[in-house]
């Protein structure tokens, strides 16, 4: 299981990154025409999916305050509500068949999946996202690999919204940033040997954010008080995990991470949080029954600040915190018609403005329904907290929440197209006591999309 994990995903339904499944699962084969056209092995998909989406708050925010700002900026308000069209290609290529020998080389692929997203009613937030992901899959009895990339450009605005008098929540700049330009790459590695019911899984991950929008100093008069600043950053780890079968099904493993987190410091100030650490991880993966799926790491996490400089500050209280990491994804099946899906991560990471750390939970619950074979169901409940409360500024002690409801409906037509809609419901609030105006940091957003999707 990596150890980071990027929150970009343009085909997901709601700004902030809630996860509302378009996969319906429902079975194919059931509607399959047996004199349709046949996907040659080696294209796993060939589709492009339409939406049209309604988002009565596109800036998550939640203050009524003066919207005017200078020319060539937008004023990221309450309730600025758009018609959002989405369009979706898909090409996924897996060389692996074309290879002959799938035995051992499993997955060879590369696939290319935009995005094309217009807000008819708030032009700044239009953008184009080139996604590009690669997947390595092979293995015999005794050693596996697997290796994973996900390239994302995203064509665009360069210039980061105002938040007029700088109220917000941190889950509102980040779903503004989401849409400009920048480029995010996440990839993952691991490798695993058997001996026996032991089994050694050297590991590594990178995740990196180049946010390339506007970067101004706040101090001149020319720059609107609440601009976002984006500070790019990255996060890499190695390290390996060493695990037995308890069952043929089912092992624990102990783990060890070693890596570090790197910040940008923008030159007008002399904040960052650049870090090294390490991490002892215990987990539990496999199949402790037949309808259930887990797979859990979790331990301590030794931190390691730089610490300050003549032109460099750390603004956390502690250089060198024992924090918490710990991942989970546990899936139950409990009908062939039935399916429940909890996924959880606690980590500490890097702030995107460029400012004190903080620690960030998720938690995430959905389930499916299978309701015919055409036609299924999904519902969700999520829960997102940042913790900045490990800083040492008094203008960033936060913290802040979000409560998310969705709900989903899906119909295959035929094996070739499908329609869905769906529906979210976002609450941001704040968390922290003996905040001014706390009321400026909440937010309502609701969200609704109807889509359809043509499979070659």
């Amino acid at each position: 299981m990596s150890d980071v994990n990027t929150t970009l995903n343009f085909s997901k339904l709601t700004a902030a990154g809630i996860i509302l499944s378009g996969a319906w699962n429902i079975n194919a084969a059931e509607t399959t025409n047996t004199n349709s056209f046949q996907r040659p092995a080696w294209l796993t998909e060939a589709s492009v999916g339409v939406k049209e989406s309604y988002d009565n708050n596109v800036f998550l925010s939640g203050a009524n305050v003066p919207n005017t700002v200078a020319a060539g900026f937008v004023a990221a308000v309450k309730d600025r509500s758009s018609w959002i069209t989405t369009a979706s290609p898909k090409v996924d290529v897996n060389f692996a068949p074309l290879l002959g020998d799938e035995k051992t080389l499993q997955v060879l692929s590369l696939a290319y999946a935009p995005d094309f997203v217009t807000f008819h009613d708030q032009d700044s937030e239009s953008y184009n996202a080139q996604k590009f992901s690669t997947a390595l899959k092979a293995g015999t009895d005794s050693v596996s690999v697997s290796a994973d990339n996900n390239f994302t450009y995203v064509d665009g605005s360069d210039i980061a919204p105002v938040y007029p008098g700088g109220f917000l929540s941190a889950f509102s700049t980040v779903a503004d940033r989401d849409r400009r330009e920048q480029i995010q790459d996440k990839a993952n590695f691991a490798a695993q040997f058997n001996l026996g019911n032991w089994f050694i899984r050297p590991t590594a991950a990178l995740l990196y954010c180049d946010w390339m929008t506007e970067k101004l100093n706040p101090a001149p008069a020319t720059t609107p008080t609440g601009y976002q600043n984006y500070a790019d950053r990255y996060d890499v780890n190695g390290g390996a995990d060493a695990g037995y079968k308890i069952t043929s099904s089912l092992a624990v493993t102990l783990g060890y991470r070693c890596g570090h987190q790197e910040q940008e410091q923008f030159t007008f100030s002399p904040y960052s949080s650049p870090n090294d650490y390490q991490r002892v991880l215990l987990g539990l993966e496999g199949s402790p029954w037949k309808w259930l799926d887990v797979k859990i790491q979790g331990g301590p996490d030794f931190r390691n600040y730089e610490g300050d400089s003549a032109t460099h500050t750390t603004p956390v209280n502690d250089l060198n915190p024992v924090k918490y990491y710990g991942e989970a994804l546990l899936t139950a099946k409990f009908t062939s018609a039935d399916s429940l899906t909890f996924k959880y991560k606690q980590w500490q990471w890097l702030s995107t403005l460029g400012k004190v750390p903080y620690f960030d939970s998720t938690y995430d619950l959905s389930y499916h329904r299978k309701l015919t074979s055409k036609l299924g169901v999904d519902l969700g409940a999520r829960l997102l907290t940042w913790d900045f409360t490990s800083g040492n500024l008094s203008t960033c002690n936060r913290k802040d929440l979000q409560y998310t409801a969705s709900a989903g409906l899906g119909y295959m037509i035929n094996s070739h197209l499908s329609v869905n809609a769906t529906y979210a419901f976002d609450w941001g609030r704040n968390g922290e006591d003996d905040i001014a105006e706390p009321e400026n940091r909440e937010f309502n957003h609701q969200l609704i999309s109807l889509g359809a999707q043509c499979k070659f």
